[in-house]
C-alpha cells in the first residue's frame, strides 16, 4: 500500500470540537480559497468581454482550454496523490495555478492563445487539487467527524458560489479585470500554502506503471457496487438534470415570465437550500443514510419539472431550494463513505474517477440539451430530463450496499 490509515485519536480535537482544530480551519481556509478563484474566474472574464478586452469567442476558448486542463489533471492528481504526499500535490497545483494567472492576465487585450494556454494550465491545477483535497481530508479529520467535517467543507463552496460573482462585481466597480484575475492567482497562493500536512506517508517500494495504477483505482471502485451505482446516478443528474436547466431555465425566465429575475432568483434558491443543506447534514445522520442521499439526490428532478409546469415564479425558486437541500443530503454523506470505504492508499484515484465522470460528461449534456429542445421541444425534453433525474437514483438504490453506503 502507498500510504497507511492516519490514527483516529490523534487526529481528534482533544476539546471534542474537529472543526475548531487548527489543522482543519487551514485546510477548510485553502479549499475555501480555491473554490473562490474556480467560481471566480468565469466572471471575471465576463466582465472583460463587456469592457471589450476579450472577445466573445476568446472567452469560450478560454473556459473550453481550462475544462480541457482541468479533465486531463483529475486523473493524473489522483494518481500522484496517491504515489506521494497528498499535501505536496496539493501544494504543487496551487502553485501552478497561481503562476499562470499573471500570464493569463498579460494575455488581456493582446493575445487569446496566450489566454487560453494559461487557463489550461490554471485548470490542471484546479483539477489536480480536487481528488487530493478529498484525500487529505481523511488524513486530517477523524473517522467520526468527517460527515461534520464534510459538510464545512460544501458549505463554503456553495459560499464560494454565492459571494465569488457579487463580491466579482463589487470590486470590479473600484478596480479593473486585470488586477480582479491577479486577485484569484492570491487565492491559488493561499489554497497552496494553507493546508496542512497529512498523516499518511508514501512507502518506498517499487511502484507499478501510471497506467497499472489507474486500473488499479477503477478495481477498488468496483469492488463497491454503491459506488458505481450512485456514481452513475450522479453522473445522469449532472449530465441531463444540471445541463437542461443551466440552458433552459435562461430561456424559460426570458419567454414564459418575461424577466430575468426568475434565472437569477432560482440560482440563488438553489445555493441558498445548498447551504441549508450542508448544515442539515452536518448534524442528521438517517439510519439509512445511503437511500436518503440517493432520494436527496432525485429531487433534482424538480428543478426541470418546475420549468414544465404552469407555475408562478415563486414555485420555481421553491422548486430550486429543495433541489440544493437534496443535493447537499447527496454530497456529503458520498465523500465520508468514499473516505471510510476505500483503502486510503487508493482514495485520490478512486475520488479523482468520481470528479472525472460526474464533471466530464456535463458538457456533453450541455451540448446536446439545446439542439434536442429545438428538434423534440422544450417541453419533452425537460419532462424526459426529470423523469430520468429520479429514476437513475431509484436504480442505484437496489445495488448491494446503498442502504448506507457500504461495501458488503
Amino acid at each position: 500500500m502507498p500510504s497507511t490509515p492516519p490514527n483516529p485519536t490523534a487526529l481528534r480535537d482533544p476539546r471534542g470540537r474537529p472543526l475548531l482544530d487548527p489543522a482543519f480551519v487551514r485546510l477548510w481556509c485553502g479549499t475555501t480559497a480555491s473554490g473562490l478563484a474556480t467560481w471566480a474566474l468565469p466572471f471575471i472574464l465576463g466582465l472583460a468581454v463587456l469592457d471589450g478586452t476579450l472577445g466573445a469567442v476568446g472567452l469560450g476558448l478560454v473556459l473550453a482550454t481550462r475544462t480541457a486542463g482541468f479533465l486531463v489533471a483529475v486523473p493524473l492528481g489522483g494518481l500522484l496523490a496517491d504515489r506521494h504526499s497528498r499535501r505536496s500535490v496539493v501544494l504543487w497545483s496551487g502553485l501552478a495555478a497561481a503562476a499562470a494567472t499573471p500570464v493569463l492576465t498579460a494575455g488581456l487585450g493582446t493575445s487569446t492563445a496566450l489566454m487560453a494556454a494559461a487557463a489550461a494550465v490554471v485548470g490542471v491545477g484546479q483539477g489536480a487539487c480536487r481528488p487530493a483535497f478529498q484525500a487529505l481530508t481523511a488524513e486530517v479529520v477523524a473517522p467520526g467527524d468527517r460527515q461534520q467535517a464534510n459538510a464545512a467543507l460544501t458549505f463554503s463552496v456553495r459560499g464560494a458560489t454565492l459571494l465569488a460573482p457579487g463580491l466579482t462585481a463589487l470590486l470590479s466597480t473600484v478596480t479593473g479585470t486585470g488586477t480582479l484575475l491577479l486577485g484569484t492567482a492570491a487565492l491559488w497562493l493561499a489554497a497552496a500554502l494553507l493546508p496542512p500536512a497529512g498523516t499518511a506517508t508514501a512507502e518506498r517500494a517499487p511502484r507499478a506503471a501510471f497506467h497499472t495504477e489507474f486500473l488499479e483505482g477503477l478495481a477498488e471502485a468496483r469492488r463497491h457496487p454503491w459506488f458505481v451505482a450512485g456514481l452513475g446516478a450522479l453522473t445522469v443528474v449532472i449530465a441531463l438534470g444540471y445541463s437542461s436547466t443551466s440552458v433552459l431555465l435562461p430561456l424559460a425566465s426570458r419567454d414564459h415570465y418575461g424577466t430575468e429575475a426568475v434565472l437569477a432568483g432560482a440560482l440563488t434558491a438553489y445555493t441558498g437550500g445548498a447551504l441549508l443543506g450542508a448544515v442539515l447534514v452536518s448534524r442528521w445522520q438517517p439510519r439509512a443514510q445511503g437511500w436518503t442521499a440517493l432520494a436527496g439526490l432525485a429531487l433534482y428532478g424538480l428543478a426541470p419539472l418546475s420549468l414544465v409546469l404552469p407555475v408562478g415564479p415563486l414555485a420555481v425558486m421553491a422548486a430550486y431550494a429543495v433541489v440544493g437541500v437534496g443535493v447537499e443530503l447527496f454530497n456529503v454523506p458520498w465523500f465520508t463513505a468514499a473516505q471510510r470505504e476505500v483503502e486510503p492508499g487508493k482514495l485520490a484515484r478512486v475520488s479523482s474517477l468520481d470528479f472525472l465522470f460526474s464533471y466530464g460528461l456535463a458538457p456533453v449534456g450541455l451540448a446536446l440539451i439545446a439542439p434536442a429542445a429545438q428538434a423534440f421541444g422544450a417541453g419533452p425534453v425537460l419532462l424526459a430530463c426529470a423523469l430520468l433525474c429520479v429514476a437513475a437514483p431509484a436504480l442505484a438504490a437496489l445495488a448491494p450496499g446503498s442502504r448506507d453506503f457500504r461495501t458488503p
